[in-house]
């Protein structure tokens, strides 16, 4: 079975306190915006201590094009991708050379050719490597990337398919948006940026953690649409959510994660580690609150929240990197995600140290 060889993630040189960017915030919103006093709490709320930003504080204060927004999300996009594939190979021990497939997952920018095309050229891998483009997954596409990777070193037993996700949500801010939906975007998106490497049966693995693929299950929930996603405007990207996100995971969460472990013969109590994406407080409290488990099952999950903010697609595999390089317990693990649609993403692993 297909299973995990590396894994990166990208700490930005910009990364700031939440406390700053809450002032920064009520700056910007407290001359357009009345409501902008009493809800100032939500940035507390989030219980983010720090913030993931691809540039400086300053950056978002000032007045930007789409294009020139979207321009930079190529630039960055590009510059710190290849830096989480260089760290990734090197964990690996994969050569360039070897690389059989490349999957890029965002929904935070646009560029035809996509990213994708862009990183082959930068590093010069091979020409006849297998491309996948995935955009607007949203938060839902790192739990759908690593799925689809894995799905195709499953099908070739010689792949080495590299996962690259990219999500850099604070350059879809909109200065002069003065809504409830862009202020509480404020208050909880970063910038993130993973990398993993999944190899088919034939390849060694040559890391002291196995991580193998067992099995995925999607579900798109109908009449959801308007829940999540985007709103493209002349600006740029206008950032929608519902706040009926909680009550949607508490009302389902639990009967998806259930019948897709029957479908395994497993049960809720056969998982060890829950490699969720954490969206945000009240979607981990759904969580917590739907799922008759013990313990602090989502202690990763929140500590990533909290020192990143939600990097939308990138988070569950800053995650996944966490349980990778810091412990985890022998057994099976659970990926979960939600993204518009509305829909959930699973992925069930088997984990064990080697």
């Amino acid at each position: 079975m297909p299973s995990l060889a590396a894994i990166s993630k990208i700490d930005f040189p910009f990364k700031v306190d939440q406390q700053e960017v809450k002032s920064r915030a009520k700056d910007l919103f407290i001359t357009s915006f009345p409501q902008v006093e009493r809800m100032m709490s939500a940035f507390d709320n989030t219980e983010i201590r720090t913030r993931n930003f691809c540039k400086p504080l300053d950056y978002y204060t000032s007045l930007h094009t789409f294009e020139d927004q979207n321009a930079e999300y190529i630039r960055v996009s590009l510059e710190y991708a290849v830096m989480a594939i260089d760290e990734c190979m090197v964990s690996a021990g994969i050569r360039k050379e070897a690389i059989t497939d490349i999957i890029f997952v965002s929904t935070t920018g646009l560029s035809t050719p996509s990213l994708d095309a862009l990183i082959v050229n930068k590093m010069r891998l091979s020409q006849n490597i297998n491309r996948m483009s995935i955009f607007g997954l949203g938060c839902g596409g790192g739990v759908s990337g690593f799925s689809k990777a894995s799905i195709l070193a499953k099908a070739n037993q010689n792949a080495v398919v590299l996962l690259v996700t990219v999500e850099l949500c604070s350059l879809t801010f909109l200065r002069n948006d003065f809504s409830k939906s862009n202020f509480i975007g404020s208050s909880l998106f970063a910038d993130g940026v993973a990398a993993c490497i999944i190899t088919g049966d034939n390849f060694a693995n040559n890391t002291r953690n196995e991580f193998t693929f067992m099995a995925t299950q999607s579900k798109l929930y109908y009449d959801s649409l308007d829940v999540m996603g985007w709103e493209f405007l002349d600006k740029g990207f206008k950032v929608l959510f519902s706040s009926d996100i909680p009550t949607i995971i508490a009302n389902n969460v639990n009967n998806d994660i259930t019948s897709f472990l029957e479908s395994q013969q497993l049960k809720l109590s056969d998982i060890k580690n829950f490699i969720f994406h954490p969206g945000g407080k009240k979607i981990l409290t759904a969580y917590e609150e739907a799922l008759d488990v013990t313990g602090d099952f989502l202690k990763n999950t929140r500590e990533v929240m909290n020192d990143n903010g939600n990097m939308s697609s990138s988070t569950v595999l800053y995650v996944l990197e966490r349980f990778f390089t810091q412990g985890f317990e022998n057994g099976y693990g659970l990926m979960v995600s939600m993204g518009p649609g509305f829909s959930c993403e699973m992925v069930l692993l088997q984990m064990n140290k080697l």
